[in-house]
């Protein structure tokens, strides 16, 4: 086996190589985009989170992972969740569709790259964001409390639900998540053109009527035009609080860190990736 290489219980007529795209791509184990560091079969354009792909400890059925979050919980790697009754991850509160850790015991489940969320993400400038099962002030985004997971800065004054954060990315990224089209009113979705193939635009009924549904080609987001087209990311500007004083610098410091924690939430939580999301972000 090359170096770089590995055989995977889910595509094992072909080794997956591990690569790294700047563009956002669905994982194929868990059902959920990522960006940065993936395993990828190119002939059948089938791709892998880093965390899907090389699950803790492993995926054989006696081996369990355990979350600082839940002490008395065993977390078993499954292919698919238990049953046939929706379930949703306790730490986002998205849907289970594929790959996850789950606990017989307590019922709890989470999609591998949240189970492998840091829970120090150091967002520059002294600036660090300290993960919460629970958090009793406001969300930064929507102004509610408890919900999900938390990212909480170091100034104790700014707090952003994961479950916040997986909205805005489905909310403006749906034909990646979904392969439909998000035109208003019947206007469709333009394809994505990046340099290592892409989505094709067909038409076909979108989430917004019928519009250009987009079909992957080649692992990457490909279609008209030749610049990046990637949809940016909307809603991280929102704000809850009155900025004041500390409180201003400490949320404008923080509004930066977003940007970390979504590279987080999409598996690859490094200062490389975290830039490339910027770059995403709507300003």
């Amino acid at each position: 086996m090359k170096y770089g290489e590995i055989t995977h219980f889910s595509h094992p007529q072909h080794k997956l190589r591990f690569e790294y795209v700047e563009v956002p791509f669905k994982c194929d184990g868990c059902k959920e985009v990522g960006i940065g560091s993936r395993f990828k079969c190119a002939l059948c354009d089938y791709d892998l989170h880093k965390h899907c792909a090389l699950p803790a400890p492993s995926s054989s059925p006696a081996a369990v992972f355990y979350h600082p979050f839940y002490s008395k919980c065993a977390f078993q790697f499954l292919a698919r969740p238990p049953g046939d009754a929706p379930r949703f991850c306790n730490a986002c509160e998205k849907d289970v569709n594929g790959f996850v850790y789950h606990c017989r015991a307590c019922g709890f489940d989470l999609h591998p790259c949240c189970a492998n969320l840091p829970h120090t993400l150091e967002a520059g400038d002294g600036l660090r964001l300290y993960l919460y099962r629970k958090v009793g002030a406001p969300c930064h985004r929507c102004g509610r409390k408890g919900r999900s997971w938390s990212y909480r800065s170091s100034c104790k004054k700014y707090n952003l639900h994961v479950s916040c954060v997986m909205e805005m990315l489905v909310e403006s990224w749906q034909e990646i998540y979904f392969g439909g089209g998000v035109g208003a009113g019947g206007g469709g979705a333009a394809g994505y053109a990046t340099s290592g193939g892409g989505y094709v635009t067909t038409r076909g009924y979108g989430a917004g009527g019928f519009g250009n549904v987009p079909r992957k080609v080649d692992g990457g987001y490909g279609g008209i035009g030749k610049a990046n087209r990637i949809p940016s990311i909307k809603g991280t500007a929102q704000n809850r609080h009155r900025r004041k004083g500390k409180v201003k610098k400490c949320c404008e410091m923080a509004g930066m860190a977003v940007q970390f924690i979504i590279s987080a939430v999409l598996g690859d939580p490094t200062a490389i990736i975290a830039g490339v999301i910027g770059s995403f972000i709507s300003r």
